[in-house]
């Protein structure tokens, strides 16, 4: 019987190389600017759904700060551990409707196109935005930043958490950010213990604390500190303090 011949083992085609295709400059610059701006968008996502749960350990502004001075006062105080009244005293001073609108209000908006823009229509919302996520200063890309994660904030986060990192993040004094490192340093004592008083005066210095002091009110001060000693009270008594308050 005759041997069966052989077979020679076959090969293995190599695949073919792919052939890079080469993109137009323009192409090029679309296709980073595109990724650049997925990226920054999973960036925000990530941040938006992340800050609900998880305290911001910075902002940028806190960092600036930081830089430019050498050091910053921050510590973390759950909002449970501070006073109640202070959490109504910055709402009334910054943000009375802060339970009636979903990040904009459309009345406040209003008064200000209506007086020629001399007033300001920011919500707490939108600063707690502008502090956590962007940069300070007065410009439209900033702006428009704001306006485009506001309606994100709202949307996963509880109107109670806003008002905790608000008082966490904003800034009482130069290098004094939160109203933990603010209660000690004007008045020595910790959040959990601000009289209406002192809590009327800390909301007082919003949105100007470089130029006004809770320790050495001016008469603006004392001033305005009244009108938020009050429009807390009122806020308290007809419900619209009910959105963050236990």
């Amino acid at each position: 019987m005759a041997r069966a011949a052989k077979k020679k083992p076959v090969g293995k085609k190599k695949a073919p190389k792919k052939k890079r295709i080469k993109l137009h400059p323009i192409e090029w610059v679309r296709l980073w600017i595109k990724r650049v701006f997925l990226a920054i968008l999973a960036f925000f996502a990530l941040g938006i759904v992340g800050y609900a749960f998880i305290n911001p350990p910075t902002t940028p502004h806190i960092i600036a700060e930081k830089l430019r001075l050498g050091w910053a006062d921050h510590q973390w105080v759950d909002l449970e551990d501070v006073a109640p009244v202070m959490a109504r005293s910055v709402v009334a001073a910054e943000d009375a409707n802060f339970c009636q609108h979903w990040g904009f209000d459309m009345r406040a908006i209003r008064a200000a196109i209506d007086e020629g823009g001399a007033r300001g229509a920011s919500t707490l919302t939108q600063q707690v935005v502008k502090n956590a996520y962007l940069w300070h200063g007065r410009s439209w890309p900033r702006k428009a930043l704001e306006a485009g994660i506001t309606p994100f904030v709202e949307l996963f986060w509880s109107k109670r958490r806003i008002v905790e990192v608000y008082l966490n993040i904003a800034e009482f004094d130069e290098g004094v950010f939160g109203v933990e490192a603010a209660s000690r340093h004007y008045f020595g004592v910790g959040p959990e213990n601000l009289t209406a008083v002192q809590a009327a005066r800390l909301a007082a210095l919003l949105p100007n604390p470089k130029e006004r002091s809770a320790a050495r009110p001016s008469p603006f001060v004392r001033k305005r500190a009244q009108s938020i000693l009050d429009g807390a009270a009122t806020i308290r008594a007809d419900g619209r303090a009910s959105c963050f308050e236990d």
